[in-house]
């Protein structure tokens, strides 16, 4: 039986066995430790990508605000004829396109009946006449009478009825004559009233023109009322024109009388035409919602290549500033993103594996600042924004001059 003393001890072979187990253990976390220790290290010291930064170089130029409106050229004055009779036409004497001087005939009215009112009223005329002069013979007479009576009866040697009777005939003779004098002017009137209706037959031009439209026809029965057809209409000089335009609600605070224009028409592709403001109107002109105001330009045209009526394009100066400094719109709309220095974990070996970020959010936009690329990093220089065209803006700055690169955008490879 073997020695019980000479047996091996279970419990030193049970602890021999794990004791090279829990050395593998810890060199296996300790490798790990050290994997992750490298991982955040080279995360931290790697170098972050590279941002690409979109620039423009400031510009010093001219620059010129405009405002754009549409409109049609129309004749400086326009006059639209009708008759101021009632009756038929009996000849038209002018068409489309004729030049027209002041006073011509443009057509007829039928006078037959005019000219017989006419006769009438010189008829009239007449025997008024004739009718004032025998009571003013009458009352010659008359007067002459009680005359004779008046002193018969001083004298006592006239009857008082034959006095009175007398004096009567003489008031009624003079009475006559003031009521034939009114007679004589009523028929001067009418006399007059005739020949001027007479005269209105022959429809003739107010102004020296030319005839834009005729709606007139021979024959074409018109009617002197509130509705009068329109037989002509007239254009008084097409080598001078105006432009009506609409200016939005939004730009008429710029726009003032005086500033120069050009336009242009579809006519004529290519070719602008100039003009200036001689009016804008204080009346609102409203179509689908939208509120315009009404600016009046006037147009040289001389070569007669406008006509009344085309739609016209115009762009109105309202603005300009020479040598400025220039920059582009958007780069007082740019501004680069905000670094977040805040952890994500906290401190400790977390806050060593995972690495901070860079925030998203972008820095505020005031509109008195923009970015300059200076040395590959973005700097913020303060300005002063001045007018703008749409696309361009002028600034001043004392930290900024031509050719520095302004920083309109940003994007990352």
């Amino acid at each position: 039986m073997p020695d019980p003393a000479s047996r091996p001890d279970l419990a030193q072979l049970s602890l021999s066995a794990r004791r090279p187990r829990r050395r593998w253990l810890w060199l296996l976390l300790l490798a790990a430790v050290l994997a992750l220790a490298g991982w955040a290290w080279a995360s931290r010291s790697a170098t972050p990508a590279a941002v690409r930064y979109d620039t423009t170089p400031v510009e010093r130029g001219d620059l010129v605000v405009t405002v754009i409106a549409t409109g049609t050229v129309q004749p400086t004055t326009r006059v639209d004829i009708s008759s101021e009779l009632s009756g038929t036409l009996a000849a038209v004497e002018a068409d489309f396109n004729d030049e027209v001087t002041e006073g011509q005939v443009l057509a007829r009215l039928d006078s037959t009946n005019l000219r017989a009112r006419l006769a009438t009223a010189e008829a009239q005329l007449a025997a008024a006449a004739a009718r004032l002069t025998q009571a003013e013979a009458t009352a010659t007479e008359t007067a002459e009478a009680w005359t004779s009576t008046h002193a018969l009866d001083e004298r006592g040697l006239a009857v008082r009825s034959t006095v009175i009777a007398a004096k009567a005939a003489h008031d009624r003779a003079v009475a006559a004559v003031e009521i034939a004098r009114a007679d004589l002017k009523l028929a001067e009137a009418s006399l007059e009233e005739a020949k001027t209706d007479l005269a209105k037959a022959d429809i003739r031009s107010p102004i020296t023109g030319i005839v834009l439209d005729r709606t007139a026809e021979k024959g074409m029965i018109v009617a002197a009322t509130l509705n009068a057809p329109v037989l002509f209409t007239l254009a008084e000089d097409l080598s001078r024109m105006e432009l009506q335009v609409a200016i939005d609600e939004a730009d008429i605070g710029r726009v003032t009388v005086g500033n120069v224009a050009t336009f242009s028409v579809d006519a004529y592709p290519g070719r602008s035409f100039p003009a200036r403001i001689t009016q804008l109107r204080y009346a609102p002109e409203e179509t689908d919602g939208v509120v315009t105001y009404k600016a009046v330009l006037s147009v040289e045209n001389e070569e007669l290549l406008l006509r009344p009526g085309m739609t016209a394009t115009a762009t109105i100066t309202v603005a300009r500033q020479p040598q400025v400094l220039l920059v582009p719109m958007a780069a007082l709309r740019y501004a680069p993103p905000v670094a977040d220095t805040s952890s994500r974990s906290g401190g400790g070996l977390l806050g060593l594996i995972m690495p901070r970020r860079t925030s998203g959010t972008r820095a505020k936009v005031d509109g008195s600042s923009l970015w300059v690329l200076k040395a590959g990093q973005p700097v913020k220089v303060k300005v002063t924004p001045g007018a703008s065209d749409g696309r361009m803006i002028a600034v001043s700055s004392e930290e900024l001059a031509e050719g520095d690169l302004v920083i309109t955008d940003q994007s990352s490879p």
